[in-house]
């Protein structure tokens, strides 16, 4: 008994042991550091704050002096509290990394942001003013130039072949604590976030911190995938969501900063969103996907090309878009010029059209809804006080023909759907709304049950919301 007993334990062990090697042992990041280390460099930046700018004591007060918080009020508001005080200076600090010989760097756009002086600290303890040859704050990459040579570079490598769950290394001076490693793995790709709508970020569980921002992201074969930007946070400190910019998209700025000093985009001239399950249900879809079109701007290359407000653009350049985050950096990539393939869906037909990218202009500011509200009618089904739109507001509003105001939303169907006071009702159920009579001639006959498209124009921006009347 005894020996059968010991021959399935040793049967056991052999076959446990073939699981454990095919596992592997965790990665050793050693020869990457050694071999990388030195082409990653610190950069401290400088501005100075006019006396008037700094920060300033309420009126009458004064610096506690003796006192524990001597060195901190100080500190923040300076000699005086701020009031009449010298110029003081704002010490930030970040990362980078070389990637040529003759001095060229690159960093994030928000790290060397209105800098009176940036210094670049190489590993050897050299530092060495650098100029900025030129910054993007759209994909917050910054291009600097250092007058040194045969200076240790990084390997360039591609994002594309990144996997989900793949090993990264990210080195930088979090803290201020230079050329600090610390490694996670790829936690997804193709990230968009509400403030970079033209960057697909790369988002990693890589303990990134302040300071990190502009350094490298390595893959296990040290080449540099990404440029590390920015972290998720309540704290302000690491909690395990990290955002770096792909190589690819860090390189196409680098290369328009060196031949031009800025950077130029390609446009579509459209605002869009993502197609929700119920917005799928109103546009007779079997599941969602795409980029539906809430807005086109006038003269733009989207109203050359016949796009129209509703079509779901679900393909652009043979590209599949299964989200609208998906579109802008695919766009913004595309030479400005060049003719682009998009393949829309339109009232359930299927449809191709051809694009010329156009170049993206400055950010407009939205514009406000005014606060007059003309005369209408109550449309009870919905729970909606409408009313026309003057000549006068639409100008302000910037829509020329068309739609209604929301006077008022009582609970119903509408506020439901996320209608509020303010917005300009454009389109219900496929139909462009004329006036306020026409409206109600629209309401009426809605179906029960189903779910509806309804675009709605809001602060200067357009969007579709699904609006459902109750069986």
């Amino acid at each position: 008994m005894l020996h059968s007993m010991r021959a399935v334990f040793l049967l056991a062990m052999l076959l446990v042991r073939p699981s454990a090697a095919a596992g592997g042992a965790l990665p050793d990041f050693t020869p990457l550091v050694e071999k990388y280390n030195t082409a990653v460099v610190n950069i401290s930046t400088t501005q100075k704050i006019a006396a008037s700018e700094q920060p300033q004591l309420p009126e009458g007060m004064e610096i506690p002096e003796g006192t524990p918080f001597d060195d901190f009020f100080r500190h923040y508001f300076g000699e005086g509290g701020g009031l009449g005080g010298a110029p003081s200076e704002v010490k930030s600090l970040g990362s980078g990394f070389i990637i040529s010989q003759d001095g060229y760097v690159i960093t994030n756009h928000h790290v060397v942001k209105d800098a009176d002086e940036i210094v670049v600290r190489l590993q050897d303890r050299r530092e060495i003013v650098a100029k900025v040859v030129g910054s993007d704050k759209r994909s917050d990459i910054a291009l600097l130039k250092i007058e040194a040579s045969d200076l240790p570079v990084v390997k360039l490598g591609s994002s594309e072949p990144l996997k989900v769950g793949e090993w990264v290394l990210a080195i930088g001076s979090p803290f201020g604590f230079e050329h600090s490693v610390t490694a996670g793995i790829v936690s997804a790709k193709g990230r968009s976030l509400p403030s970079d709508n033209y960057v697909p970020f790369i988002q990693t569980d890589v303990a990134i911190n302040p300071g990190n921002s502009g350094g490298p992201l390595f893959n296990m074969e040290g080449e540099v995938v990404g440029v590390n930007s920015q972290i998720y946070s309540r704290t302000g400190g690491f909690m395990g969501l990290s955002f770096a910019i792909p190589v690819e998209v860090a390189m196409k700025v680098v290369e328009q900063l060196k031949a031009q000093g800025h950077v130029s985009r390609g446009w579509l001239g459209v605002q869009i969103q993502d197609v929700t399950r119920e917005l799928a249900e109103s546009f007779g879809m079997r599941k969602p996907q795409g980029a539906l079109v809430a807005k086109i701007l006038p003269k733009s290359p989207a109203e050359a090309a016949g796009l129209q407000v509703g079509d779901i653009i679900t393909e652009f350049n043979r590209q599949e878009i299964g989200l609208s985050s998906v579109l802008p950096p695919l766009v913004g990539m595309t030479k400005v010029g060049d003719s682009a393939s998009i393949k829309i869906i339109r009232q359930g037909q299927v449809k191709d059209l051809t694009v010329k990218i156009g170049a993206l202009p400055d950010d407009d500011e939205p514009v406000q809804a005014s606060s007059e509200q003309p005369g209408g009618e109550k449309v009870g089904r919905l729970g909606l006080a409408l009313g026309n739109l003057t000549k006068e507001m639409r100008e302000q509003l910037e829509v020329p023909e068309n739609g209604v105001l929301v006077k008022d939303v009582k609970p119903g169907p509408a506020f439901d759907a996320g209608i509020r006071r303010g917005d300009v009702l454009l389109r219900l159920q496929d139909q462009v709304i004329k006036d306020v009579k026409h409206a109600n001639e629209i309401i009426k006959g809605l179906p029960k049950g189903k779910s509806i498209a309804v675009l709605v124009q809001r602060r200067g921006g357009s969007i579709f919301l699904a609006l459902k009347l109750a069986d």
